[in-house]
């Protein structure tokens, strides 16, 4: 982490050169220094150095995979936050990238704005523990169809396994899930997932 004294340090994972080149323009532009890697190999190589204040890791990659990744930086307690990309993205994947360790998920194409708040906010808050996603703030203000749906996405079902196991249309278990996250205050799906699976009771 940075000592103070310096720009904070984001490392990128991504074994696609054009991403690699154009999130590093950009992240220097913002004064963060950056380092790359083309593999989640060596990035793992790098894991005993110095750790970033933040990484930016892709999903899809040849050998070790980001979600694979992930578990050898959660067994580790690598202390540096983890956002995760991907150009094909869903519901079971981004529950599997949060329970895994991730604080954020974004899928390619995403707008440069949006990835530097992420990147901010990933680098003030520190990561709450993690729990099973019983008693978190927010629970009461859902209805009992509201907290079946969200058990569903939780569970990493997609919307037509939630509407098959509990009788009802995708396009309803869609409209619970917009609803359940406006009510939470939840923007997007890992915003949700960590709310529901992290403690905020200390908060």
């Amino acid at each position: 982490m940075t000592d103070g004294k310096g720009a904070k340090r984001i490392h990128v994972v991504d074994d696609d050169a054009a991403v690699l080149d154009a999130l590093g323009v950009i992240l220097r532009m913002e004064g963060y220094e950056v380092e790359g890697f083309a593999s989640g190999d060596a990035f793992v190589r790098s894991i005993a150095s110095r750790a970033p204040d933040c990484v930016i890791l892709d999903v899809h990659m040849p050998g070790r995979s980001g979600l694979d990744i992930l578990r050898i930086l959660d067994k580790s307690r690598y202390p540096a936050p983890v956002i995760v990309i991907t150009g094909q993205g869903d519901i079971p994947m981004a529950v599997q990238a949060v329970k895994s360790g991730a604080v954020d998920f974004l899928e390619k194409p995403f707008d440069v704005d949006v990835l530097l708040e992420r990147v901010k906010q990933a680098m003030e808050t520190p990561a709450p523990p993690a729990r099973g996603g019983e008693g978190f703030n927010g629970r009461d203000k859902l209805t009992g169809r509201e907290i079946e749906v969200l058990d569903q996405v939780v569970a990493g079902a997609r919307d037509k396994e939630a509407a098959l196991a509990l009788g009802i249309s995708p396009r309803t278990v869609e409209a619970h899930r917009k609803a359940i996250m406006a009510k939470l205050g939840a923007r997007t799906l890992a915003d949700l997932l960590r709310i529901v699976l992290s403690d905020r009771s200390e908060r």
